[in-house]
């Protein structure tokens, strides 16, 4: 196992089966009869249960699309690669000298698919919670702060590029109030198209506030509120 002693050490976990994890690191580049493709596919789906568990119960009084919306920002190439960087993943990677050559070691998509395959490959032999407790130490390393505003800023942009598309007009934000005790203080935003409000919400901060407001109003204007 020594030869992945820098990754075991960068998980905090050691590998049982070599011929698993070997696998799980094989680009299919390096020609030989296995690559990480099937541990890939596995590892995906047990990462978006582990991320959508987690976020559960990080979130209790957050509604269905507002978890979906922030369990995406993680669950992505962008994302795994992220994670992958952090335990340096791309120095374990197996793969063929061209594609060494074209900087395969630090490509997106081969280091979000190894990283599937490795968490894929960990489910397999050691189960769901040490998988989770892994995957779920490394987010909280990789990330300074998870929640609505940090890791989904793209409702005001989408909502914005929403109506100006459509009515040729960007939204503007208003505070209709503030009220709570100074160190628990909560803001009610509301989002105005055309000098109406389209929507209303409230935060712990104003730019929380106005995420808040900003997927209300998506919500709406693309006829999905009812849902």
């Amino acid at each position: 196992m020594g030869r992945f002693k820098a990754l075991e050490d960068a998980l905090n976990y050691r590998f049982k089966n070599i011929n698993l994890i070997t696998e799980a690191l094989t680009h299919k580049s390096y020609k030989k009869p296995y690559n990480n493709e099937r541990l890939e596919f596995l590892g995906d789906a047990v990462l978006d249960l582990i991320v959508g568990e987690y976020l559960f119960q990080k979130f209790p009084n957050e509604d269905e699309g507002i978890l979906s919306k922030i369990r995406a920002s993680l669950v992505n190439e962008k994302g795994f690669t992220k994670l992958a960087t952090k335990i340096d993943l791309g120095s374990s990677i197996l793969i063929s000298t061209a594609e060494e050559n074209n900087g395969g070691r630090t490509k997106p998509s081969l280091l979000s698919n190894a990283f599937e395959a490795v968490i894929g490959a960990i489910y397999l032999e050691s189960g769901l919670k040490v998988a989770s407790k892994i995957v779920i130490n490394l987010i909280e390393k990789s990330y300074k702060s998870i929640d609505l505003n940090s890791l989904s800023k793209d409702f005001k942009t989408a909502l914005q590029e929403l109506t100006q598309a459509e009515f040729g007009e960007t939204p503007s934000y208003e505070l209709i109030k503030s009220f709570g005790p100074d160190h628990k203080k909560e803001f009610e935003i509301a989002v105005l198209l055309k000098n109406r409000v389209i929507a209303s919400a409230i935060g712990r901060s104003k730019k929380d506030a106005q995420q808040r407001a900003a997927y209300i109003a998506l919500q709406r204007l693309q006829g999905r509120d009812g849902e």
